[in-house]
């Protein structure tokens, strides 16, 4: 059991890097780190397509990878 958890723990952290790959940045630079957080605040730029999807990957996969981690250190 111990085994197949650590297995599925590293499969689950090269998925979770992968998919932050994949990403595309938000902004570049510091006057678009600031502007930036305004514009998604107000709804000018919402993630379509694809971005999406990697996005809402990216959380369940850190969820997961969160999950796996509590296991094997605590539960195993």
């Amino acid at each position: 059991m111990y085994g197949v958890a650590i297995t599925l723990l590293v499969i689950d952290a090269i998925a979770l890097i992968i998919l932050v790959l994949l990403q595309s940045g938000k902004s570049a630079g510091l006057s678009g780190a600031i502007s930036g957080g305004a514009e998604q605040l107000f709804g000018k730029q919402k993630a379509r397509g694809i971005d999406a999807v990697l996005n809402r990957a990216t959380i369940v996969v850190g969820v997961l990878l969160f999950i796996l981690t509590f296991l094997v250190g605590y539960v195993l």
